[in-house]
């Protein structure tokens, strides 16, 4: 089983997309059983609220449901728990680290740096740019697949996709 916990500031917009995004393609695959995907803030400010409405309106549109996530915080014991934590900025990377301490297992990465355009996904909290974000977190995701298959293909493992 693969544990990815993506993370975000508040965990109402980009690590829930991201979070249901990357559900909704391992489900497309058929891998489900080989996942466990979850998204958490660095913050406490949202904890306990509802996906924000402009992620929600975002992914209804591609047909998926964000239905029953509530903002939830990283903790320290995140680190033995997940293979990959995946931030969405360089100030989530930073407040991951100052969270889990140091990453002395590699865990810890920027979404994009997956992808051929390494960098930062915009929050549209500020921004207001769901579909900016869409398409950056979806180019993130589809990399971050293909790289886990190739790991596992180099594995000598079966490849998942």
């Amino acid at each position: 089983m693969i544990r990815i916990m993506f993370v975000c500031h508040g965990n109402i917009c980009r690590s829930p997309m991201a979070e249901f995004v990357l559900k909704d393609m391992v489900k497309k695959h058929g891998l489900e059983d080989n996942f466990f995907i979850v998204s958490s803030a660095t913050s406490t400010e949202e904890i306990g609220n509802p996906v924000h409405r402009g992620t929600k309106d975002k992914l209804s549109k591609f047909g998926i449901s964000t239905d029953g996530k509530y903002a939830i915080q990283l903790t320290k014991l995140d680190y033995k728990k997940y293979d990959y934590i995946i931030g969405m900025d360089s100030y989530n990377i930073k407040n991951i680290l100052r969270i889990i301490g140091q990453d002395s297992e590699n865990k810890v990465t920027k979404l994009l740096d997956f992808s051929d355009t390494p960098g930062d996904i915009a929050d549209p909290w500020y921004t207001g740019n769901f579909d900016d974000t869409y398409d950056d977190i979806k180019i993130g995701c589809e990399a971050l697949l293909k790289y886990i298959s190739d790991k596992a293909s180099y594995k000598n493992a079966s490849s998942l996709i």
